[in-house]
């Protein structure tokens, strides 16, 4: 009963299906090849524990039995090579196997598995968080297929270098902590411009200071994750996205302070320019890591 269940187990993972029992993978619904025995059971290994490091010594145990005599360190390079090779992945810029040196290996995108087998009113999907915990859910039959969000997600981005995008998103943020300061220090100046583009000086400067005072602790917090290379940050921005991205879209109209110096069309073309950045801040972070900011490893 077990192995039946294991065997009508399917993972999804950016654009791409696996089916545990015949070790087919399908991307986009196209199926791309079958996995051989070994690296199948490896990377079933890391999606049933997606978000955990799987050490070198588990895998031995796990599937080179102790009266196998190979090449240990040959076969689990040579398998997780051809997954890579499956998948599209590389060892120096992951998005689905990282590497850990001398220690094992962790899949860091999301996973979702369902059982295709089960008996309930609907597939049995346990969506797995970013620390690897599990979160079932059944899925009614008659529930609507899910609503497509307009944003980019992983698999639609191209991979990037990871200190690339680090640097790039480290510009951003002091580019909007250099707005805030900026404002700050300036303030009389500040509600003086104001106070010729609304009726409502006094509003505006209230919210011009809040937004400064709200947005100086969230850019710290952001560049000092870039520097300490805190984990899973691309899928913590995720979650803190709508409520940066209004006030961004606030000091989007930042440019009409100083319009009188750069005139009112450069002013506009700024404007629709910082309108767009919380969308390049986010694309930078999932092309860079997927799900998280995680250190570029050695091929192996």
């Amino acid at each position: 009963m077990h192995e039946t269940v294991r065997e009508s187990r399917l993972f999804r993972f950016g654009a791409f299906e696996l089916t545990a029992g015949t070790g087919e993978v399908r991307r986009d619904g196209k199926r791309l090849s079958r996995l051989q025995a070994q690296p199948l059971q490896v990377l079933l290994m890391l999606l049933e524990r997606h978000g955990e490091v799987i050490t070198r010594e588990e895998l031995r145990r796990k599937i080179w039995s102790s009266d196998t005599f190979v090449d240990f360190d040959h076969g689990v390079n040579t398998a997780i090579n051809k997954l890579r090779g499956a998948l599209g992945d590389s060892a120096s810029n992951p998005r689905f196997i990282q590497t850990l040196p001398r220690i094992g290996y962790r899949f860091i995108a999301p996973v979702e598995e369902m059982d295709t087998g089960a008996p309930q009113c609907g597939p049995v999907l346990s969506v797995r968080g970013i620390d690897g915990t599990p979160q079932p859910h059944t899925i009614p039959e008659s529930s609507p297929p899910a609503v497509k969000t307009f944003l980019s997600q992983p698999h639609d981005l191209p991979a990037a270098p990871h200190r690339l995008t680090c640097l790039l998103f480290s510009l951003v943020q002091l580019m909007y902590l250099g707005f805030y300061v900026a404002a700050l220090g300036r303030l009389p100046e500040a509600q003086s411009r104001l106070a010729d583009f609304t009726g409502r000086s006094v509003t505006a400067y209230v919210v011009l200071i809040l937004a400064a005072l709200a947005g100086i602790p969230v850019r710290l917090y952001l560049l000092s994750a870039i520097a300490f290379q805190y984990r899973g940050l691309s899928n913590k921005f995720q979650k803190i996205f709508p409520y940066i991205f209004p006030l961004d879209e606030i000091w989007a109209l930042s440019p009409f302070l100083i319009a009188r110096e750069i005139g009112l069309g450069l002013a506009l073309a700024a404007t629709a320019a910082l309108v767009y950045l919380p969308f390049a801040e986010r694309s930078l972070l999932l092309m860079g890591t997927s799900a998280s900011f995680s250190p570029d490893e050695k091929k192996q």
